[in-house]
């Protein structure tokens, strides 16, 4: 169990073959073709106040810190320091490098790929500055029984061997985006055009954006790669028939080609300086990913198609359509390597928008719990006049923490904070909750709901929040623990519920988890 995850997974690689190919991934787009390249209420009971809540969860603590030493190799390394995130301690390109044996002259001999991110661009006193983010990397070829092995690591009481074939290639093709060697040092060109379309909410061109009369042009980025191939700054770029942001209220839509990748291509956005944008995550409120249930959120990461999370596709889409000019930005902490799926999913599932994921310098445990308010920062630093709508779910502990400091850091700027309550929408999670952050914030600017229908009808662009029929029942302290505990200055309800013993040991393997 103190075994590093990177470290299990390139003990395997030293057998992999370099000759034999990968699984195709899914169709690529052609250098000149838009969008992504897709790879491969029931009220708390009444409450009452706990005054010993060290002693109950260092109790529970230790009870279930016992059984995880059981279990043993069966619950993997990072569920058990308790961050349940699946992402953890990739190998990057020269750990990956030296375990396959590979030496310069055939590192150079593989073609370079370039990971493109969708992205932002704001306007200036100078005129257009236009985010590029993302990586250089090449894709070493690897024989399908060791990437079967490799994937196997990623999986609980399963194989790739026993997925059905199309799951199993996804496994695949997503372990080998992981498995890659990130090119430092490296120049990158892109060519502008612009976007027709990108996005489905069900709007032409997509949503969220319109496509200009102009911008078309090339931009070398000005800066090599860093030492893990990452590139992420901004450019100014021309005119060139662009709209001024000082003029108007339109987004505009730009494609952006990496020259000689033909898989390096994104759709990126002009966003005027004032307006509407949605800050959205996308694991378990856009897509069912059950990031709390390790063995089922494995699956649903590497194995399965995505699904959508209920009709949450009509609600974005309805807000496309009903709110003008509404910015679209998705923020997930996944590792750039396994977001290519993620990109795709959106682009096809709802409105087309703006990107950010982790990048590989945000690696370990302690850096993936600061990226989300590092890229929050960034994207409302870069607006100082916009408004922002954040979504998210309660299985996150950085958004529960991040998403109220926000109001904080930037006075006037937050809108609405929407969350879903996983615990009280999926008897799944059983990961504790802290709303403590939400004590001093107007309780008329954030909701935690259950269902999409919960956020119908509110007029988010004027601020309404809050939907009135949805009982919120905050303590201001950990909630969803054991026996129906919820601590806080709010006090704490205490029930039990009918399936009292699984419930005791699940919700026990959460508080462990979150101490």
């Amino acid at each position: 169990m103190s075994l590093a995850f990177s470290a299990i997974l390139l003990a395997l690689v030293p057998c992999v073959s370099t000759h034999a190919v990968l699984n195709p991934e899914p169709a690529g787009v052609a250098q000149e073709h838009p969008l992504i390249t897709p790879s491969p209420t029931v009220p708390d009971p009444v409450t009452r106040t706990i005054h010993r809540k060290r002693d109950i969860l260092d109790d529970l603590k230790g009870d279930v810190n016992s059984v995880l030493s059981e279990l043993g190799s069966n619950i993997p390394s990072y569920v058990a320091s308790g961050v349940p995130n699946f992402f953890q301690d990739f190998p990057i390109g020269e750990d990956v490098r030296k375990s396959l044996g590979l030496d310069d002259s055939q590192v150079s001999a593989l073609p370079t790929s370039v990971l493109n991110i969708p992205s932002y661009g704001n306007w200036t006193d100078q005129g257009w500055n236009l985010r590029f983010h993302g990586n250089v990397y090449k894709q070493p070829n690897i024989s399908e029984e060791k990437l079967n092995d490799l994937a196997n690591v990623f999986l609980i009481d399963t194989s790739v061997e026993e997925l059905p074939p199309d799951q199993a290639n996804q496994a695949r093709n997503l372990t080998a985006a992981i498995f890659v060697l990130q090119q430092s040092d490296e120049n990158v060109t892109f060519n502008l055009r612009p976007a027709p379309t990108a996005g489905a909410s069900g709007e032409q061109g997509g949503g969220g954006a319109v496509t200009p009369n102009g911008g078309s042009q090339q931009i070398r980025f000005p800066y090599e790669t860093t030492n893990q191939g990452d590139f992420d700054a901004f450019v100014q770029i021309d005119g060139n028939g662009l709209a001024d942001g000082n003029s108007t209220s339109n987004l505009q839509r730009l494609n952006v080609y990496t020259q000689g990748s033909i898989i390096g291509n994104a759709t990126s956005y002009l966003v005027p300086p004032t307006g509407l944008t949605i800050i959205s995550d996308i694991d378990d409120i856009l897509r069912i990913t059950k990031i709390y249930q390790p063995k089922e959120g494995l699956l649903n990461s590497f194995a399965r198609p995505f699904v959508q999370w209920k009709n949450m596709p009509d609600i974005y889409a309805n807000w496309s359509r009903s709110i003008p000019n509404f910015h679209f930005h998705y923020l997930t902490t996944t590792p750039e390597q396994a977001t290519r799926n993620y990109m795709d999913f959106i682009y096809k599932t709802y409105p087309g928008g703006s990107f950010d994921t982790r990048p590989l310098n945000f690696s370990d445990v302690e850096a993936t719990l600061s990226i989300r308010k590092y890229l929050l920062d960034k994207i409302f630093e870069t607006y100082p006049e916009r408004k922002f709508i954040l979504v998210a779910d309660t299985s996150n502990s950085d958004v529960m923490k991040d998403y109220p400091q926000m109001v904080t850091d930037f006075p006037g700027q937050v809108q609405c904070i929407f969350l879903r309550n996983t615990s009280a929408t999926d008897d799944g999670d059983r990961f504790p909750y802290d709303t403590s952050g939400f004590k001093d914030l107007d309780k008329n600017t954030y909701m935690f709901f259950k269902v999409p229908d919960d956020l119908t009808n509110l007029d988010i662009q004027n601020g309404q929040c809050l939907n009135a029929s949805i009982q919120q029942n905050l303590t201001f302290g950990y909630q969803g623990l054991p026996f129906g505990i919820n601590l806080g200055s709010g006090a704490a309800s205490l029930t039990f519920g009918a399936n009292f013993g699984m419930g005791i040991l699940m919700a026990g393997f959460a508080v462990a988890f979150m101490i």
